[in-house]
């Protein structure tokens, strides 16, 4: 028999594969991935480098659905904004590789190139080398924390009754089903106006 016109394997069906398994599980393996593909555990390894070639590869994909630009923008907090909205978008289509991402080194190429481009955009617009790293971490812990809080269910609190608990339950009527967007459009606001602080005067 001819040798098939598509391949069984290669890394994007790796990468899918993978990030499948993640959404529904929240981990993968291995051996997981080459069942379901139908080749041996040894023929994946072929393609990537180890189980951490394959979180690199699933970071790439899921970092790809960021719009790089936006860091483009300007004035700086504009840019900045901006790119928090895509990256929460981003992140929030699959939650449940967060922590997983967030817990493995960054090492993907494509990704690395993204954080220089933020990097860039504050050093130009006048923030110190110590305070960059900081503002970016900072950043990424709101977007995270609210991608998934947008995968939590609507109602977090089960109130047995209104009677026990009564401003909370007019609270949370208030805020209605907006209430996880408000929240990140409020601490979004909060957290780049602190940032305006941290440049020099005049800047």
């Amino acid at each position: 028999m001819g040798r098939p016109r598509t391949p069984l394997l290669d890394k994007e069906r790796i990468t899918t594969t993978a990030l499948e398994l993640v959404d529904r599980q929240g981990e993968f393996s291995v051996p997981q991935i080459a069942r379901r593909l139908g080749v041996q555990t040894g023929s994946v390894y072929h393609h990537v480098e180890g189980r951490d070639g394959i979180v690199e590869l699933m970071r790439t994909r899921v970092c790809s659905a960021i719009d790089t630009s936006t860091l483009e923008l300007e004035p700086w907090d504009a840019a900045l904004n901006a790119w928090a909205r895509s990256y929460r978008a981003a992140f929030a289509a699959h939650p449940r590789a967060i922590p997983l991402l967030m817990t493995s080194p960054v090492r993907a190429p494509k990704v690395l190139g993204q954080y220089e481009r933020a990097v860039r955009l504050l050093l130009d617009a006048g923030f110190g080398t110590a305070d960059v790293m900081v503002v970016i971490s900072a950043l990424e812990n709101l977007v995270l924390g609210s991608a998934l809080d947008m995968a939590a269910p609507e109602m977090m609190w089960e109130l047995p009754d209104e009677t026990t608990t009564p401003g909370l339950a007019r609270s949370l009527a208030a805020a209605g089903p907006r209430r996880t967007h408000a929240a990140f459009d409020l601490a979004l606001e909060g957290f780049i106006a602190h940032c305006r602080t941290l440049l020099p005067t005049g800047t």
